[in-house]
């Protein structure tokens, strides 16, 4: 068995975008794509291991040396500080972080916050340095609901087109971050298999490029 690198891959619309990036630049492997609950592959060929895992469990398997690489949201690693080192950026599932509530709440005059969030440590950070106190109110879905329902003063939340918010009469006040998937490793083995790590880099920044002529 050849000992190529292990590569986390997110499950989902995600995972086959990065998994069509992957087969542009020659690191695709077809049998991830066949429908099957199986989640690791092994390629005879060039000797790499696939898995598919959770999207906001990537960073954690890259991390702890489970995986040398990965493909994850930059809000997980924001919200997680994943010791990893973030070596390119894929340009896909782009999104932002953004604080929204509904239109008529006196957001900027207020100092004092309730905020329902799934990312709490990305709101506590940006609340810090913006002078406001908050009371984090944890949730994991549906997290437009949390204002309507005076759950919570206002949210932080992922927004991709607005759309949601619109519809149930939200609005972004501030925007805390721009999203997208990066390309990460783990640092061990950045130093060990770097040769391996750093094509793939080159390769993805130039497939990139391409794509952007």
């Amino acid at each position: 068995m050849k000992d190529g690198l292990k590569i986390a891959l997110p499950k989902g619309r995600l995972g086959n975008k990065v998994h069509n990036i992957l087969s542009k630049i020659g690191y695709g492997y077809d049998e991830i794509m066949e429908e099957s609950r199986k989640l690791v592959f092994y390629d005879n060929e060039k000797g790499n291991t696939y898995f598919l895992v959770k999207p906001s469990d990537v960073a954690t398997y890259v991390e702890y040396g489970a995986a040398d690489i990965g493909f994850v949201g930059r809000d997980i690693l924001l919200e997680n500080k994943s010791n990893v080192f973030e070596l390119c950026d894929l340009g896909i599932g782009k999104c932002r972080i953004c604080i929204a509530g509904e239109r008529d709440f006196p957001y900027y005059e207020k100092n004092h916050l309730k905020v329902a969030t799934i990312f709490p440590n990305i709101s506590r950070e940006f609340f810090l340095s913006s002078g406001k106190t908050i009371d984090i109110i944890p949730l994991h879905g549906s997290i437009e609901i949390a204002p309507l329902v005076k759950l919570s003063d206002v949210i932080v939340d992922i927004v991709e087109t607005g759309t949601t918010l619109k519809e149930n009469n939200l609005i972004v006040f501030e925007e805390i971050s721009h999203i997208s998937t990066r390309y990460i490793a783990n640092k061990v083995s950045y130093t060990y298999k770097n040769k391996e790590i750093s094509k793939i880099y080159e390769l993805l920044n130039n497939e990139r490029g391409a794509g952007n002529d």
